[in-house]
């Protein structure tokens, strides 16, 4: 298992499960706009729309939908989460405890991935 060494705020990457197919991944916010994402070997194969993805896979609809879900709810810490005029349009600012949902260990490339109305990342 190789760990993602470059982020050295203190703030880790946390197991989040997809709400559509229990694909496991690591998953970082540092921002609403950009989130690192490292897939292990076993969420690449159960990830239900990499399953016949043609080319380059742009990403997860639904592993997008459940980080922004998670993120407001405040299961995983947006990190420069800004004093709320950064939060996606329409969403109220909450505070919870920061944990976790599923486990997974870290093997596969860390990439970006995360969708806030009127940003691409």
């Amino acid at each position: 298992m190789r760990l993602d060494n470059r982020l050295t705020d203190g703030a880790p990457m946390r197991p989040l499960a997809c709400e559509r197919c229990a694909a496991e991944v690591l998953v970082r916010k540092s921002s609403w706009q950009q989130t690192s994402v490292q897939w292990s070997a076993r969420a690449t194969a159960v990830c239900a729309e990499r399953d016949g993805a043609e080319g380059a896979f742009e990403g997860c609809r639904s592993l997008r939908d459940t980080i922004r879900e998670a993120a407001l709810l405040g299961t995983i810490e947006v990190i420069d989460g800004g004093d709320g005029d950064e939060r996606p349009t329409g969403t109220a600012k909450t505070t919870g405890a920061t944990g976790t949902t599923g486990a997974t260990g870290a093997t596969g490339a860390t990439g970006t991935t995360g969708r806030v109305p009127g940003h691409r990342t």
